[in-house]
């Protein structure tokens, strides 16, 4: 039976496949992604799993049920990362699922069972993230193939790099009857599982996010000759309405949506010179669409009332809209069993401020999620960190999950 040293012990190895050593960095379709998912299916042979890389590149393992042919029960992450890495961020999902399938390696269940390592979830290469999974739901977007890295390389000469045929990408879709419905184990990427003292918690959905480019637009003129009363300064505008998106947001409350300015550029950007125009982004999520886009509104009034007061211009152009994506009701209730098999008897319940690869395969079969504690909630960063107790209480709950998706399949036939 794998366990929770073992499971730690296969993540570091998983590190050693990176382009910018002693950094992690593993993107889609690289040497890197090649090697990692070698071993991803060496260890799936070893737990007893038929293994092959699908036509997006992904790595899957399957055993049949107790009759072949029988829709399958899914289990998984991705082993992408982004530029400078930490170790646990999707890889331990993988090797969680992998162990837990070694651990059922002789039971006998209503379903086949299979375990995925999506290939791309972060988008660190190619600019769009869930590649992978969304084309293991059959979503494949042909305008794609013309994406670049840095290097100029697109994606469909990334495929015929790698081995693949751009032309077969749709024989990695997954078909709704074929799938039972999926479980992924993910660390948090938060702090909420921190304090509140506890090891693991349940998802109950997953947070849709919207992202715009914000444009402050005033007047640029000699910084020396213009008094305050004729000035018309973007920046000064662009900063007033950051600092109103974050007061928006922070009144909700912990539980609240989540809004967050990453970037700002400024023209003519000179040191002399008042700015004219200043562009930034804004990424808002929450646990439900309404709640996102009721924020949306509230802060979008806010900052027109800003710039206007100014004599400023306000534009909004919309660059991604993802709905959210809740978890199963049925596997929600079966990963709160699994989590009370490890003596939490009150599973506690989270959203999601994260995306997964669980929001693409949520649109074939129905998901469902275990949130593991991570160190000070860290993540996307070198400091990543879990505690072997916590893998093993992970280990325990997601098998008990399986077990329990089984007895509720069994249970309707």
């Amino acid at each position: 039976m794998t366990t929770a040293r073992e499971v730690l012990d296969r993540c570091a190895e998983l590190d050693r496949f990176t382009a910018d050593p002693p950094r992690l960095e593993r993107f889609y379709l690289t040497p890197e992604h090649a090697s990692a998912n070698a071993v991803t299916g060496r260890w799936l042979e070893r737990a007893g799993l038929r293994t092959w890389q699908d036509a997006a590149g992904n790595q899957c393992g399957r055993r049949e049920g107790v009759t072949d042919g029988l829709p399958a029960l899914l289990l998984g992450s991705h082993i992408d990362t982004v530029p400078d890495a930490g170790s646990f961020d999707g890889m331990l999902g993988v090797v969680m699922a992998i162990a837990v399938a070694e651990r059922l390696r002789d039971a006998e269940l209503p379903f086949a069972l299979e375990v995925i390592a999506f290939s791309d979830e972060e988008g660190s290469r190619f600019g769009t993230a869930l590649l992978g999974s969304q084309a293991a739901a059959g979503i494949w977007d042909e305008a794609w193939w013309d994406l670049r890295d840095r290097d100029g390389v697109t994606l469909h000469q990334a495929f015929g790099r790698f081995g693949l045929d751009p032309r077969r990408v749709g024989e990695a879709a997954r078909r709704p009857e074929e799938l039972v419905g999926y479980l992924e184990a993910h660390i948090e990427q938060g702090p909420m599982l921190e304090a509140l003292g506890k090891s693991l918690g349940y998802v109950t959905t997953i947070a849709g996010a919207r992202r715009f480019r914000l444009s402050v637009i005033g007047e640029a003129r000699h910084a020396g000759g213009t008094p305050y009363s004729r000035r018309r300064d973007a920046l000064v505008g662009a900063s007033e309405a950051i600092t109103a998106i974050e007061r928006l947001a922070r009144a909700t409350g912990e539980q609240g949506p989540i809004a967050t300015v990453g970037r700002i550029e400024v023209q003519p950007g000179a040191v002399n010179v008042i700015p004219g125009r200043a562009d930034f982004s804004l990424d808002l999520r929450a646990a439900t669409d309404a709640e996102r886009d009721a924020m949306w509104e509230l802060m979008r009034a806010e900052i027109e009332t800003l710039c206007a007061a100014r004599q400023l211009r306000f534009e909004v152009t919309e660059a991604h809209n993802a709905p959210a994506v809740p978890c199963a009701t049925w596997l929600q209730e079966a990963v709160q069993a699994g989590i009370r098999a490890t003596g939490d008897d009150a599973p506690t319940g989270l959203w999601s401020r994260a995306g997964h690869d669980a929001m693409a395969i949520g649109r074939t079969t129905d998901i469902g999620m275990l949130f593991l504690r991570c160190d000070d909630g860290i993540s996307h960063h070198p400091d990543e960190g879990v505690t072997e107790l916590d893998v093993a209480q992970g280990l325990d709950a997601l098998e008990a999950a399986v077990l329990e998706v089984a007895a509720a399949v069994g249970a309707s036939r």
